[in-house]
């Protein structure tokens, strides 16, 4: 059988945020064409969501039975309900047509060849230790994330498609931290003299969250097995190499 790996549409805020409407269009006009293709090939059908479909949720940690928290006409929402919407015209897509989806929603998820301009907190973390700069806690800084290494992800992902289970599954490392732990992190492996720049904490800004992962364990076999402490060295050896060439470039 044939596979559709839709993983269209930008994840950091200060990307979705650039263009809401076209953020929504992307998931609900994308989800909707890729079903469209699934449906005439025969093909299986993947959707990367996300674990913003939870909001700023309520039950900590989060399982797939959840059905979330969220602000519908908030800054985010463009990127929290476009996914939501994409999940159900995927099960919708199952029910009536007989497409085989599978549904991932993904936590914070970092790692190699990332963007210097990503824009969420680990890449920002790390390019602003490498050029010298106070690293940037929104709020105190008391918030927390888990962050999954992308071999993980991938592993997950591949086994999803793969796998019997339509989902929605939880992929991500529940191993909880907050932001100012992961900044003291970063800090402690690139300049430990860095200080730390707190700023208001932005509108509708989740206060925890941890996938809880039974269902991936169950069903896939599958579990994160890098911490965060082994996935920074290769980020930010991955950042300094970009930083590198971009001076080098001189931009």
């Amino acid at each position: 059988m044939d596979r559709i790996w839709h993983l269209a549409c930008p994840a950091s805020p200060i990307h979705y945020q650039f263009n809401p409407v076209k953020t929504a269009k992307t998931s609900f006009l994308g989800t909707y064409n890729m079903l469209g293709l699934a449906r005439r090939v025969g093909a299986r059908l993947l959707l990367a969501s996300t674990s913003e479909v939870y909001g700023d949720p309520e039950v900590h940690p989060q399982p797939e039975r959840y059905w979330g928290s969220v602000n519908p006409i908030g800054v985010r929402s463009c990127y929290d309900e476009g996914k939501r919407i994409a999940e159900t015209l995927c099960f919708d897509y199952q029910r009536m047509n007989g497409v085989e989806v599978r549904v991932a929603r993904i936590f914070n998820t970092y790692g190699p060849r990332m963007l210097l301009d990503d824009g969420r907190v680990v890449s920002n973390f790390i390019v602003q230790a490498l050029r010298g700069e106070p690293l940037t806690l929104y709020g105190d800084g008391s918030q927390t994330r888990s962050f999954c290494y992308v071999s993980d992800l991938i592993e997950g992902l591949i086994r999803l498609m793969n796998g019997e289970h339509s989902g929605p599954i939880n992929l991500g490392n529940p191993e909880e931290f907050t932001i100012r732990q992961l900044a003291q992190l970063v800090r402690m492996q690139i300049n430990p003299e860095l200080q730390l720049e707190e700023k208001p904490l932005p509108e509708d800004d989740p206060q925890q969250r941890q996938p809880a992962i039974d269902l991936a364990r169950q069903q896939l076999d599958w579990q994160s097995t890098v911490s965060l402490e082994q996935g920074l060295p290769p980020s930010i050896d991955s950042f300094r190499n970009l930083l590198e060439l971009a001076d080098g470039c001189g931009t």
